[in-house]
């Protein structure tokens, strides 16, 4: 944290404080799946200089939201981990990025999608009273980024990486986005090509309203 402050007793300013500096929520999302060593999280993040990264990172194991963890051998690599106190912005972050995916737009072209961002929307958008008596297990491919999603009666577990016998393989790009929001039905992203399919074809209708981004409010940015 630096020692700037809002000068209020408040919660909110607080929470500012700690985790408001450019980036550090991002650093934070990225720790939100699994521990990461600094050139992960860099991986991550190619835009953030390294000595900013590095300087978020100690602000953040000072106030005590990340700590350092040596793992043990033949790794013995230092990784960044979020503590108890760290873990309890998890829900918070999904609750953001559910609010924010409502301007998101269309991805512009220096725009990247990293695993880590695509699994938690995957856990921001899920809504488990659409998902009740469903067993099913999804794979999605956004280009090289691969995700996976695994449904049971309502219980989201999702996850990098492929899934071992998916029932419905998804490899689609940008339409993505219109696809959760509900700009294009299922149907005609399948015919224009946007979306192809690996699996039960119609899955893909109860994937759209598994995950599903609200509905942009009429006075938010486009």
């Amino acid at each position: 944290m630096t020692g700037r402050t809002y000068g209020q007793f408040c919660g909110l300013a607080r929470a500012l404080e700690l985790v408001g500096e450019r980036w550090a929520l991002l650093v934070v999302r990225d720790l939100v799946l699994a521990p990461k060593r600094f050139t992960d999280l860099h991986r991550g993040l190619p835009r953030i200089p390294t000595n900013v990264l590095s300087a978020r990172l100690k602000e953040l194991e000072q106030v005590g939201i990340v700590r350092r963890r040596v793992l043990p051998r033949p790794a013995a690599a230092v990784v960044y981990e979020l503590t108890a106190y760290g873990r309890e912005l998890e829900a918070i972050l999904l609750q953001l990025g559910r609010w924010g995916a409502q301007s998101l737009g269309e991805p512009g072209p220096e725009d990247i999608l990293t695993e880590d961002s695509l699994t938690l929307a995957l856990r921001a958008t899920f809504r488990p009273e659409a998902a009740r008596q469903l067993r099913a297990g999804y794979e999605l491919r956004v280009g090289t980024v691969v995700v996976h999603a695994r449904i049971a009666d309502g219980i989201l577990e999702a996850g990098i990486g492929p899934l071992e016998a998916p029932d419905l393989i998804i490899d689609t790009g940008p339409v993505l986005r219109a696809l959760w929001a509900g700009e294009i039905s299922p149907g005609a992203a399948v015919e224009s090509g946007a979306i192809r399919l690996t699996g039960d074809p119609a899955l893909l209708d109860r994937f759209v309203e598994l995950f599903r981004i609200p509905a942009t409010p009429v006075d938010a940015p486009a």
